[in-house]
């Protein structure tokens, strides 16, 4: 280590601890926690817990969270397999297994003309009663205890939180509710569009009250639901989607950042290079978390990160409802459509809600895209950090970290994702009667959690987004066209990378292990 006004060291090892030390010094670090009381604005949320303590940071939270419900879910089904299943499975008889908890776990009915009919319905000649309402309360005293817990240990009042999730859990069941109604249902208009809405009714005309935003916990939410997801995505199908996800991913998603960046610079002029910086990574990468990263990377001002969220917040919400309309309208296929969500959707959680209303197969295809995509979070820091210091600013001033802030800015929670695929592929492919173990413990629990936890993140996506505090960072009109012209290019290089990869390339692969 050298002393501050030595010479600085030189070559290579030089420059990439001088980037290290240029993103840890500059801002708030990049996986910053919502477990906060005042705000849900990541430009003002409280910094991560020492990285030294990664059991409760955000991203391990949600994994011990989702892990806890996988173990619970599985050794229910476990214990409620009946002594001959065995042997039946293994003499290759078809076996059905349904899930204990399967009553005790659920969500709102379809409904035609009395919305009470999504949680009770008496029976009828032609349909057999219907009671929700036991399985809805099952969930919210499942989540409302579980957050509760981890709320508490991550440092904050486990009291408030549980003070505000009922109304945030209410909210959620009304999109449930609105989604499940038959014509509604026929036009497709899916829950995650309804729980955007009821938030935002309610954050742009009375505001968000203050007291509820303890509960206003999205990337929490989402986290966990993609960790239950993994128990979804068998290892055999993420390694075929793997390697056209790779190209769509990491090939297309820095093209598009460094020729958006450039446009910024030479044809709009942005005055700044820092929020041309970061609004390109933003738009290119994975939305807010892609943000903060390049944020600290590029000593980007609060004001102009809050800028490139807002843009971002505004076309995810726009593109999550058009896009799937799009794919339907063209008769794209569910796997094509499913790789064009998962490289342009900027929220992880938008992609999934928006693969989900084009079916499983696209809901698989693109969560997995995006996924790969995440990586890409630290490593675009890093390289921006050199790229700063080395052509812009320059500095040859501080101390050295290691190279280990690239591990402190990847995603952790997408550990669990993968660590829950490899677990479950290995059940479903090795244990006796393995498929219909995990089918039953993922159609009769985790699935319909899974679904909730979206929705809970979309009413918070709606409760946190206010368009009048956002509407002074759009004046000027150069961040809008600069994010307008890499989105563009974003969604046709995507498109054509995934035509490529998906329905060309490696289509017998792909269509191999999602028939």
């Amino acid at each position: 280590m050298y002393r501050s006004g030595s010479t600085p060291p030189h070559g290579e090892v030089g420059l990439l601890n001088l980037a290290a030390n240029h993103i840890s010094n500059n801002i708030e670090p990049t996986r910053q926690s919502q477990f906060v009381n005042d705000t849900n604005s990541p430009a003002s949320e409280s910094p991560e817990p020492h990285r030294s303590d990664v059991r409760v940071s955000e991203d391990w939270l949600a994994i011990w969270c989702a892990g806890i419900l996988l173990i619970i879910s599985l050794a229910a089904v476990w214990l409620s397999v009946p002594d001959e299943f065995t042997a039946r499975s293994t003499a290759g008889e078809e076996v059905s297994l349904t899930s204990p908890l399967k009553g005790w776990l659920g969500k709102p009915g379809k409904w035609t003309e009395s919305p009470v009919d999504a949680f009770y319905r008496p029976a009828t000649e032609t349909l057999p009663a219907t009671n929700t309402l036991w399985g809805i309360g099952g969930v919210f005293v499942v989540i409302a205890v579980l957050f509760a817990v981890a709320t508490r240990i991550h440092g904050a009042s486990a009291g408030a939180f549980l003070k505000a999730f009922p109304l945030v859990f209410l909210l959620a069941t009304l999109a449930y509710t609105m989604a499940g109604q038959t014509v509604v249902k026929a036009y497709n208009l899916e829950y995650a569009l309804w729980a955007l809405l009821v938030g935002l009714v309610i954050s742009n005309t009375i505001g968000t009250p203050t007291w509820l935003k303890p509960a206003v916990l999205t990337e929490f939410y989402i986290k966990t639901g993609l960790v239950l997801l993994g128990a979804e995505v068998l290892m055999s199908r993420l390694m075929a989607l793997g390697v056209p996800g790779i190209f769509v991913a990491w090939v297309v998603t820095p093209i598009v950042l460094v020729t958006t960046y450039i446009f910024g610079q030479k044809v709009l002029k942005i005055p700044s290079k820092s929020l041309n910086m970061v609004i390109s990574a933003d738009m290119s990468v994975c939305g807010v978390s892609a943000a903060i990263a390049t944020a600290a990377a590029c000593k980007a001002k609060k004001e102009e990160l809050s800028l490139a969220i807002g843009l971002s917040l505004s076309f995810t919400v726009v593109m999550m409802i058009i896009m799937p309309a799009v794919i339907k309208a063209t008769g794209m296929s569910e796997i094509l459509g499913g790789a064009w969500l998962g490289g342009t959707i900027d929220s992880t959680g938008a992609v999934a809600a928006a693969g989900a209303t084009l079916g499983d197969r696209a809901l698989e295809v693109a969560a997995t895209v995006k996924m790969i995509q995440n990586i890409l979070i630290g490593v675009t820091a890093f390289c921006v950090a050199i790229y700063w210091v080395t052509f812009v600013e320059r500095d040859p001033t501080g101390q050295r970290p290691g190279i280990s802030e690239v591990w402190h800015r990847f995603p952790k929670f997408v550990l669990g994702f993968i660590g829950a695929s490899i677990l479950f592929s290995l059940l479903h492919a090795n244990l006796a009667g393995g498929p219909e173990i995990v089918d039953a413990m993922i159609s009769g629990s985790t699935k319909t959690l899974r679904g909730w936890f979206f929705c809970l993140a979309f009413v918070s996506i709606g409760l946190g987004t206010n368009f009048q505090a956002l509407m002074p960072y759009f004046r000027g009109g150069k961040p809008l066209m600069l994010y307008a012209f890499g989105q563009t290019l974003n969604l046709t290089l995507t498109l054509l990378m995934a035509w490529l990869m998906f329905e060309v390339v490696f289509r017998e692969t792909v269509q191999g292990v999602m028939p």
